[in-house]
């Protein structure tokens, strides 16, 4: 009952408060447009000018009802009154604008066919002067009342504890960030802007004076006592913000960014039409620009089709699943033997889409035969996405009968489910380690590579998805890196040499959904990612996105390589059948594919092997059975003694500079 009641009492303020704000409104548009008809007809009368408004009072009331019925009737199709005063801008006043010139076209068509009598030019100088008046009226009280909250808010905020900021880029979006700081409630004072246009330096900009941006900014700040910088640039490149952040950030001062939001596996439904102050992350600073793919060119493929995603809760497939589901898709089938991720992402895509989404949640093993065959015969997928898979390098290098067991076996009988029964479409997440792997996980995953790609004459169009690291996921060196600063450091490192390729989660989960649409049958998709980031660099960074300085605040200290792990990551198999697809981002290798004997042959060396240990904590032959299937996969400490002659630590060492001189060398 009293939830009822509160119900009912916040619809009734919402109704009143609604009502209210446009009763007011045209209340004084009335007074507005009375003051204005009366004017024309006494300025009409006086001069003794003939004309169609002469000050008769019924007259007078019937010709401001017919324009005042025209005047709400086009304002309520323009939405004028839909818009809020106090933060209307120049598109709300075009708006009444427009909507007014309608009113007056009709109006005056109205009155001149109610009374025919009146000459018809200067009826219609006399509308065009009502109208004009009476739009001049209404804009000014607007404004008014716009000016008149915006300093109540000024003032209000006044006397509280501001925090002082200089604005970086004197342009578009720079004002527009100083008025909102300036006129809305906030807990920022905008002190300057900061830019290195001659024609703005020296000058002012929404009443702020604007500095240069040369080596005396940190003594300008230090003036002004400004305490936050914050960057209002359109459309920087990653580069020009990581410049940015390095040059604002030895003045002391904590650097922010007025941009849309970031969008990551956490905020998929942020607004990313409004700008907002935002915390620089790592992202931001990639020394690549993130590859964006328009998901609607593709979700023509997915749309009413039944679509699979094994390992559905993780990083990559609850992203995936997020991505599917704005394809609508027929049917979503997220598998994953995780029961808390795979909850988190299902009451997410509940939240977002509701009934719209056909979504299912099945608690599977990819191990377990007999519950993926029960899977795979009820949903009878169209497409299916296999992100399962053990990918922390260190704990398979433990838990190595494991990987094969959840990576290779799993892989094999997800595959041979898909071909039983009848998947159009079947693509394999996999990763740059599998490329002359070191360790147990990316010899695992270049097996299931194998098992995919001697699938040629199956019904069913078999592909990989390769990428490289992917920043944010669960067990990358984000999450492990903020926890180490929180605590107040060391940030540990295996080496200070260490380089990585890197995307974010949304490309990763885009790269493998475009692949998927073009794919034929057998095909290595790559992403080309750029250049790889040295580990060390991003460890600095995110030092300093935290308010803090590396070496001085937080230490960063160098523990020793992990057992598996190599100084650098190759994204391809480095033959010469590297071919282009029509997206440029996107490219394929072909490797020479096995037969389906051969790898049957070598899955069962490795079946035998996990056989072998499987009362053993230590699987010690398991490395060798995985050399033998594997014939690319070498001891870490050979490829890391040549790793200085790599192409991948070369580019990672090279100045920008000298990049392009290095690609076509």
């Amino acid at each position: 009952m009293n939830h009822t009641h509160n119900i009912n009492k916040k619809k009734n303020s919402f109704w009143s408060k609604l009502f209210g704000r446009k009763g007011l409104l045209i209340l004084v548009d009335g007074c507005c447009l009375l003051v204005a008809y009366a004017i024309v007809a006494f300025i009409s009368s006086s001069f003794g000018v003939p004309t169609k408004i002469e000050f008769d009072l019924p007259k007078y009331v019937i010709n401001v009802a017919i324009f005042a019925f025209y005047i709400l009737l086009m304002r309520a199709i323009f939405k004028s009154y839909s818009n809020v005063s106090r933060y209307a801008n120049s598109k709300s006043y075009i708006s009444y604008v427009f909507a007014d010139v309608s009113a007056g076209i009709l109006g005056y068509v109205t009155v001149h066919f109610v009374d025919a009598s009146a000459p018809a030019d200067i009826g219609l100088l006399n509308s065009v002067c009502v109208i004009a008046l009476f739009d001049l009226a209404t804009l000014v009280s607007r404004f008014l009342y716009q000016q008149l909250y915006q300093r109540h808010n000024a003032n209000e905020f006044k006397g509280s504890n501001k925090i002082g900021v200089a604005i970086v880029g004197a342009g578009q979006v720079g004002a527009l960030l100083a008025e909102e700081l300036t006129y809305k409630r906030s807990h920022y004072k905008p002190l300057c802007f900061i830019d290195r246009d001659p024609e703005k330096i020296g000058g002012r900009v929404c009443g702020l004076k604007v500095f240069a941006e040369n080596d005396d900014v940190a003594d300008v700040v230090k003036r002004l006592d400004v305490q936050e910088i914050f960057i209002a640039i359109d459309s920087m490149t990653s580069k020009q913000t990581k410049e940015m952040h390095e040059r604002y950030s030895r003045t002391g001062c904590k650097v922010k960014i007025y941009d849309f939001p970031m969008k990551d596996a956490t905020s998929s439904g942020l607004d990313a039409k409004r700008r907002v102050i935002r915390e620089i992350k790592i992202e931001d600073l990639l020394f690549r620009d993130a590859h964006k793919i328009d998901i609607m060119t593709i979700a023509p493929y997915y749309h009413g089709k039944t679509v699979l995603v094994t390992g559905g809760g993780g990083s990559i497939g609850s992203e995936l699943c997020r991505q599917i589901a704005k394809c609508s898709p027929k049917k979503l089938i997220i598998l994953d033997i995780y029961e808390n991720n795979a909850y988190d992402i299902q009451q997410k895509l509940i939240r977002k889409y509701g009934d719209e989404l056909d979504l299912a949640v099945e608690i599977a093993s990819v191990r377990d035969i007999d519950r993926l065959d029960c899977v795979f015969a009820n949903y009878r997928p169209d497409v299916v996405f296999h992100a399962a898979a053990h990918k922390h390098v260190p704990l398979m290098e433990h838990s190595s009968c494991e990987a094969i067991k959840n990576n290779v076996i799993g892989t094999y009988n997800t595959a041979n489910m898909a071909e039983k029964y009848g998947v159009s479409k079947f693509i394999l997440v996999s990763t740059d380690k599998a490329v002359n792997p070191t360790n147990i996980m990316g010899a695992s995953k270049r097996m299931c590579e194998m098992v995919i790609q001697c699938r040629t004459d199956s019904r069913t169009s078999f592909s990989a998805v390769r990428f490289g690291n992917v920043l944010g996921s669960n067990g990358s060196v984000i999450p492990l890196f903020r926890e180490q600063i929180t605590a107040g450091g060391p940030i540990t490192l295996t080496d200070k040499r260490i380089i990585r390729y890197f995307m974010t989660i949304p490309e990763a989960s885009q790269l493998v959904m475009q692949a998927g649409a073009m794919a034929k049958s057998g095909e290595l998709f790559v992403l080309d990612m750029g250049r790889p980031i040295k580990i060390l660099d991003m460890a600095e960074n995110m030092i300093r996105l935290a308010g803090l300085q590396p070496y001085n605040d937080i230490d960063i200290v160098e523990i020793g390589l992990r057992p598996g792990e190599k100084l650098y990551e190759e994204l391809l198999i480095k033959t010469e059948t590297l071919d282009k697809t029509d997206n440029e981002l996107i490219f394929i290798e072909k490797d020479a594919p096995l037969t389906r004997d051969e790898v049957e042959r070598r899955i069962g060396i490795l079946r035998e092997a996990v056989e072998r240990n499987k009362d053993k904590l230590e699987a010690s032959d398991i490395k060798a059975a995985m050399m033998q299937v594997v014939p690319t996969y070498h001891e870490p400490e050979e490829v890391n003694r040549k790793a200085y002659k790599s192409d991948e630590m070369r580019s990672a060492n090279t100045p920008d500079s000298e990049e392009k001189v290095l690609v076509n060398a």
